[in-house]
């Protein structure tokens, strides 16, 4: 799924001084409100190992990266407006 976005952050004054976080993909310090958060993850698709573990887990690994405007461009997660 690739999302749209338009160039120009609605970053102002009044909301202080925000973070900054490092980008998964290429280790970049970015303001956090510039970047792209992406959730990944993984489940086990077999049935039998899944019933042994329990149905309630769902996913069992998730992790929350932060990718960096430069690098959701080039891995296509996001595309300019046009």
């Amino acid at each position: 799924m690739v999302r749209f976005y338009k160039r120009g952050w609605s970053h102002t004054k009044t909301r202080g001084k925000e973070g900054t976080v490092n980008c998964g993909f290429c280790g970049r310090r970015v303001p956090k409100y510039k970047t792209f958060p992406i959730v990944k993850g993984f489940g086990i698709s077999d049935p039998a190992l899944r019933k042994e573990i329990g149905y309630r887990r769902g996913p069992l690994f998730q992790n929350k990266i932060y990718a960096c405007p430069a690098c959701a461009r080039h891995r296509n997660i996001v595309r300019k407006k046009r």
